[in-house]
């Protein structure tokens, strides 16, 4: 076993989770909203990520620092990753919640964080069973993309594709602010140990059950 590499994992965990909360993540309150257009935050918190990592990354290829040899990229199979994707943003929007911020949430003490991790685990083994069926096997393999990056797809420079994304994190901030200010602000702490949702009417907003947790009845 390699500690080192071991160690550098569970910091960088700890790292991101803390990350998480501090951005108000282990709240499904919070990121359900951004699926009503109503709270950017999840938005601007993961996109301002992408762009850092992705600007570091560059950085260190520009001077050669991952060697001849890269790093890993995965091959692309377009229907094995739009399913993914499909299965994960509505498990998101119906759940609250992702893998990672459901941890999240269960470590701030929320139950129903347990409850989405509980159901991701059966999943896991759900999927495990039907693996090597027919139908999943297919999907897995099919419309493979020789590309493994965007610029490779595309003949551009990397860079090019980097000044795309940053603009697309302007255009997307500006359209966030104002659709915001439109649903009453972001979702903020107090909101959430009250368990009110500013974004939502008072028709909309029901009965909440006040306690340390915020949990809102529907």
């Amino acid at each position: 076993m390699d500690y080192g590499v071991a160690g550098t994992a569970l910091a960088s965990g700890i790292l991101f989770g803390y990350v998480l909360e501090q951005a108000g993540f282990g709240s499904p309150c919070k990121l359900t909203a951004q699926f009503r257009l109503t709270d950017w935050s999840v938005f601007k918190v993961m996109f301002t990520a992408i762009i850092v990592a992705s600007l570091g990354i560059l950085l260190l290829q520009t001077g050669n620092y991952f060697g001849s040899k890269g790093f890993f990229v995965p091959t692309t199979f377009l229907w094995a990753t739009a399913s993914g994707a499909a299965l994960i943003g509505a498990g998101f929007a119906i759940g609250g919640y992702c893998p990672g911020t459901s941890v999240v949430g269960f470590m701030s003490g929320r139950i129903d964080g347990l409850v989405f991790m509980a159901g991701m685990v059966l999943g896991i083994f759900g999927f495990a069973y039907v693996y090597d069926s027919a139908l999943i096997q297919f999907i897995l393999h099919s419309a493979q993309f020789t590309a493994k990056t965007l610029p490779q797809y595309l003949g551009v420079s990397p860079w090019l594709i980097w000044v795309v994304m940053v603009l697309v994190a302007v255009g997307g901030f500006a359209l966030g602010r104002v659709l915001e200010r439109r649903a009453h602000g972001v979702i903020t702490a107090e909101d959430i140990v009250d368990g009110t949702d500013p974004t939502l009417s008072s028709d909309e907003q029901g009965s909440a059950v006040q306690g340390n947790l915020g949990s809102r009845a529907a």
